[in-house]
C-alpha cells in the first residue's frame, strides 16, 4: 500500500508494476533496474565517493525522500543498502519500504529499521520524529559515501564523544554531515534546509 501511495512514475523511488491476491500471498511486480548495484557494494568497490560522486547522489536521496514524504510515507530504513544506483546512468532509486508507515506529526513510539541508524532519541527516550530521524539516518549514509563506513562503528553512540572527519573533506561536506547528526533532534535540519545547503548547491550538471 505504502509502494503503491509512492509509486507514481517519480524516477527516485522502485515503481510498482502490478499486485496480485493470491489466496495465501500477495505478489508484487516491481520494476528491475539493469546493471545496477546497491549503494553499499557501490562504496565498497571505491573505498569511499569523491564529493561531486556523493553530492548528485546523495541530492538523488533526498529528493527521493522528499517525493515520499509529500506522498505521506516514511520509508524509515533509509541505509546504502535501500539504494540501488543504476551504473550507466548513476541514477539513485529507493527501495524496500517492507518497514515504512504513514506519515505523521506526532511522535512516533515503535522504531522499526536498522537499529544502528536509529536516532538517539530513540535510544535515550523511546520517541522519534519522522523527519528528525530521516535526517539522521541521511546523516549517516552521507557519512558512509564520503568516509566509507558507518560514522559510529559497533553502536558506538555519537554523545560519548565529538564525531572525527577526514581533513581531506571539504568545510561544507563536514558542517552537514555534523548538522545531520545533531545529537538533539530540534538542532538537525529539515529536509528543505538540506536541499538549500550550500554543500548541495556546487552540482555541476553535464
Amino acid at each position: 500500500m505504502l509502494l503503491d501511495k509512492v509509486s507514481t512514475g517519480f524516477p527516485g523511488v522502485v515503481q510498482l508494476l502490478e499486485w496480485l491476491e493470491l489466496p495465501n500471498n500477495v505478489v508484487l511486480v516491481m520494476e528491475r533496474p539493469e546493471h545496477s548495484q546497491d549503494l553499499l557494494h557501490f562504496i565498497r568497490v571505491r573505498g569511499f565517493l569523491s564529493e561531486e560522486v556523493a553530492r548528485e547522489l546523495f541530492r538523488q536521496v533526498l529528493e527521493a525522500v522528499r517525493h515520499c514524504t509529500s506522498c505521506g510515507v516514511l520509508h524509515r530504513d533509509l541505509k546504502p543498502e535501500n539504494i540501488l544506483v543504476d551504473l550507466a546512468t548513476s541514477q539513485a532509486k529507493l527501495i524496500d519500504f517492507g518497514c515504512g508507515t504513514h506519515l505523521q506529526d506526532t511522535a512516533y513510539t515503535r522504531f522499526a529499521g536498522t537499529p544502528s541508524y536509529s536516532p538517539p532519541e530513540w535510544n535515550h527516550f523511546g520517541w522519534y520524529y519522522g523527519e528528525a530521524a530521516t535526517v539522521w539516518s541521511l546523516g549517516i549514509v552521507l557519512h558512509q559515501m564520503v568516509c566509507g563506513q558507518h560514522p559510529f562503528p559497533k553502536g558506538q553512540n555519537i554523545s560519548w564523544g565529538q564525531l572525527s572527519l577526514p581533513q581531506r573533506l571539504s568545510q561544507d561536506c563536514k558542517e552537514l554531515i555534523r548538522w545531520c547528526l545533531s545529537l538533539h533532534s530540534l538542532d538537525r535540519p529539515s529536509l528543505e534546509d538540506l536541499l538549500g545547503d550550500p554543500w548541495l548547491q556546487d552540482i555541476h550538471h553535464p
